[in-house]
């Protein structure tokens, strides 16, 4: 009896894996039917929703931005989109109320210029502005406004378009004080007319300020322009029969060049940035 009853369990023992198989294939199958991991494979990394997109560029929330874009007043590369749901890649031009935005952390990074750089993002032009903060941010940054090669002092950079327009607006825009120093002493007639203003073919050519620098020889001049880059100033000593000698930016609306040696950059305070911001 002790063997047939050994040879009845040896008997349920092989019965019982025929029983437990069918769920093991059952679980086998739902592992080999991936379409869910495929389609998530296929997406682009690279896209990202349009309202995330606007909501990380701190214009508005994700809700607000459904709002922005369905009654038109967003556009990608140029067209406006009113589709929900509509994806983007980072390097696409999104404009929010005509603004160009960018979703990346926003960084005001403030230059102290030497000679022989030139103020361009373009590659081939030789040193630029762009080698000297290289390494100050991750954030796709660009100077507002230019200086010459051989031109010294303050350039702003940022991602901040709203910046951008403050600072180009023809209107307002925001003041820059320049050291000039001229191959030959200014002529008080010459002080006054670029005081007043003048006609240069045709076209009124003023500044916001002038004036002597007190202590200095009559050939330092001190000028504050709102426009951004300073060909006006090479416009109004050519005028007059003036050569520069050199031209340093001093300041950037509030912004000095206290505690920023030639060649060094800083990121801008909270206080500095929102002090640009109510200019």
């Amino acid at each position: 009896m002790a063997k047939a009853h050994n040879h009845s369990d040896r008997r349920v023992g092989k019965s019982k894996p025929s029983k437990l198989k069918a769920p093991e294939t059952t679980y086998s199958k739902k592992k080999t039917t991936p379409s869910k991991p495929k389609g998530k494979a296929n997406a682009n990394p690279d896209e990202i929703r349009l309202n995330k997109y606007i909501s990380n560029s701190g214009m508005c929330s994700r809700r607000e931005a459904d709002m922005h874009i369905s009654i038109g007043s967003v556009t990608v590369n140029g067209k406006v989109v009113t589709e929900m749901g509509y994806k983007v890649l980072l390097a696409d031009e999104v404009r929010f109320d005509g603004a160009r935005i960018t979703p990346e952390k926003k960084a005001y990074v403030l230059l102290n210029k030497p000679k022989g750089f030139a103020t361009t993002t373009s590659e081939g032009k030789g040193r630029t502005v762009m080698d000297l903060v290289a390494n100050a941010t991750t954030s796709k940054i660009r100077p507002i406004g230019r200086l010459g090669r051989n031109s010294l002092g303050l350039i702003l950079f940022t991602n901040d378009e709203l910046m951008h327009a403050k600072f180009t607006n023809s209107k307002h825009g925001v003041a820059r004080l320049f050291h000039v120093e001229l191959d030959k002493p200014l002529k008080f007639e010459h002080l006054k007319s670029i005081q007043e203003g003048f006609k240069l073919e045709g076209k009124l050519v003023s500044v916001e300020a002038v004036s002597y620098i007190a202590g200095a020889p009559k050939n330092e001049i001190g000028l504050q322009i709102k426009n951004t880059g300073n060909t006006l100033i090479r416009t109004i000593f050519d005028n007059f029969k003036y050569e520069i000698v050199k031209m340093d930016c001093v300041t950037v609306g509030p912004l000095t060049k206290k505690d920023l040696p030639r060649g060094h950059w800083k990121h801008l305070t909270d206080q500095e940035i929102s002090n640009l911001m109510m200019l």
